[in-house]
Parts: C-alpha cells; structure tokens; sequence
C-alpha cells in the first residue's frame, strides 16, 4: 500500500501545473490530445470504462493479507455482478436525460411557436438546439422539413428509453392537425406534466435516501467487524480463510449478506415505483 501510494504521488507531481496552464493558454486552434499518455493512459482510460475491474485489485489485496485463493475467486464472480449494476444504473440515468431532453424539446417548440414559427420548422429548430428525438430523428426531422407523417414518426421515436412523452407530443400534433386546436397551449400542458412526474421522482428519491443509507451502513458492517478484529489482533482473515468453521461463517455471512442486500434494495425499490 505503501509503495502504490508514493508510486500514486510521484505520478501526480510529474504532472507540472505551469505547463498544464501554458498548454491550456496556448492551446487554441490545435487538436486536442488526450490527458493521459503512455501505459498509465491506457489504464485509466481502461478503468474508466470497465470500473468493474477495480474488483481485481482489491480482490489481490484480500488473498495476499488472507494469504489464500478464496478472495481471488469472489472477485472473479463480483466483476460480473458489479457490471451488470454499472449498466443498469447507466441505463436509467440515460433514460432520465432522455425524458429531460424530451421537456426541454416541448419547452422550446412552444417558444418558438410563439414567436410566430410554423410547427415544423419550431421542431427542426428545438431539435437543432438539444431537444431529444432518439434513434429516429432523421426520420421526424424529415417528416417536419418535407410535411410528412410527423404524428406517426413521433410515436415510432417514443419507443425509445426515456422519450415517453414524444407519444403525448405526437397526440397535441394530431389534434392540432386535425381538430384545429392550438399546439402551443397543448405541448405547454404536456411540458407542465413532465416536470411535475420529474419532479415527484426527485421528491421520492429524496425521501428515499435514508433507507438506501441505511442499506449501505447494513452492508458495510461485516467489512468493520473485520477491521474492528483485525484491530484487536485477532487476525479475522486467517480464521475465516484457513479453519473449518471460519470456512462455514463465511460461507453463511456471504449467503446472508446477498440476501439481506437484495430484500432490503427490493423494499426501496418497490417504493419507488410508480
């Protein structure tokens, strides 16, 4: 730990701040070149795409202190475990920009339908400027330019994660097409809508975050248990990887550890359900 900790600090001074400050002044016109260079580059670059691997590392740390293989093993099986969490979460924070992405388009075509702009060009313009139409944004962006079934690509475009309320945009669209109602006061009550469930999801999660606190601390118990043991001598780690019983313990703390993790996360989640 000692020599990862000074090998960490040696890298951190190699980089000089006057010269990081010079490039960034003089940097203008010139290509841009990634931030890390060499083997530590590609490590970090690794990392931060595949932060299931830092299983790895603390996995070799357990089995060198416990001087035993088991810990080597649960860090084969956690890497999966970990990344399939890292793409769940990933998954639901993309489809959280894509419904905020979908607001703001409705807030922007309202604006410049506004200020006078027919509505397919209002929509080619709110999503020139950031508004979210998913995969299919070729084809609406040609359906508005071209007057074609603008209607029917958008609710093709609502089946993406996260742009539900391309649908509720698609039926303003309709009627205002067919019944002659006004679009702007349609998509601003649909715009209304959106940041009220946005808004009730933050609240939830707000009111949640104790228990997914509360979670964490009941998780984290075991590992200071270990420390607190380790502290008092009684070297934790060899009972429990190199006897019988510490064997058994083990196998049943790991069992009841996972299950406990998941009732409890299965509690909080069905609260956030809708």
């Amino acid at each position: 730990m000692a020599v990862g900790a000074g090998l960490a600090g040696g890298l951190a001074v190699l980089e000089d701040p006057g010269a990081r400050r010079t490039r960034a002044m003089f940097a203008c016109g010139r290509p841009s070149r990634p931030r890390f260079t060499g083997c530590w580059g590609v490590v970090r670059g690794y990392l931060g795409v595949r932060r299931e691997w830092l299983c790895a590392p603390v996995a070799l740390l357990l089995g060198v202190l416990g001087e035993s293989a088991l810990p080597l093993v649960a860090g084969v099986v956690a890497v999966p475990l970990v990344r399939r969490w890292l793409r769940r979460r990933s998954l639901r924070s993309a489809r959280e920009r894509a419904a905020d992405a979908v607001t703001t388009l409705c807030g922007a075509v309202v604006g410049e339908l506004r200020a006078g702009r027919e509505p397919g060009q209002a929509l080619l313009i709110a999503a020139r400027n950031g508004g979210a139409l998913g995969g299919d944004e070729a084809a609406v962006v040609a359906a508005a330019r071209f007057g074609g079934d603008v209607p029917g690509e958008l609710r093709k475009a609502s089946a993406g994660p996260g742009l539900d309320g391309l649908a509720g945009v698609a039926a303003c669209w309709q009627v205002a097409v067919d019944g002659g109602a006004g679009l702007a006061a349609g998509l601003a009550r649909l715009e209304g809508a959106l940041r009220a469930d946005r808004r009730r999801v933050v609240e939830l999660r707000a009111h949640l975050a104790g228990a997914w606190s509360t979670v964490l601390v009941l998780a984290l118990l075991p590992v200071v248990g270990l420390g607190l043991g380790a502290a008092l001598g009684a070297d934790p780690l060899n009972v429990l990887l190199h006897s019988p019983g510490g064997l058994v313990c083990l196998a049943a703390g790991g069992v009841l550890e996972g299950a406990g993790l998941f009732w409890a996360s299965r509690i909080v989640r069905a609260g956030e359900a809708p």
